[in-house]
């Protein structure tokens, strides 16, 4: 039980971080349009771009980001796919010097790579952790 508490609270101080530097005016990149639906889920509900939506090429879309000042915080899936895209991204944008974040995706990684392997599927864990903790907390 206290291993799903200190997880849950690790994971809501993350969340409350992205929230706080999105509102401040970072872009958040993530791969599908359900990973935004997911952001939003949790509270996260702008400053968002899905770069697998939309019609345009990865590299019409990494331009014209790359022509904003704003910092870029990459949230990628957490599976192979995802950290290749994250490289691959990463590396475009650093050669457009263009700040990347990348801090969000390890510490999400780090705490739930072994639980969920995409950022659509945040939301919900999120909800099911939440449900986990309180009915340990209400069962001792």
């Amino acid at each position: 039980m206290v291993c799903l508490e200190r997880k849950l609270e690790k994971l809501n101080y993350l969340i409350e971080r992205l929230k706080d530097e999105v509102s401040a005016g970072a872009l958040l990149i993530v791969e599908g349009e359900k990973d935004i639906v997911s952001l939003r889920a949790i509270g996260i509900k702008d400053n968002i771009v899905a770069v697998k939506s939309g019609g345009k090429t990865l590299q019409e879309i990494i331009d014209e980001i790359s022509l904003s000042d704003r910092e870029i915080i990459l949230l990628t899936d957490f599976d192979r796919r995802g950290r290749e895209l994250a490289i691959r991204l990463c590396r475009s944008f650093e050669g457009m010097r263009v700040k990347v974040n990348l801090r969000f995706w390890r510490e999400l990684c780090g705490l739930l790579g072994n639980d969920i392997k995409d950022i659509e599927g945040l939301a919900v864990y999120l909800k099911n952790l939440r449900k986990k903790v309180e009915k340990d907390i209400f069962n001792d």
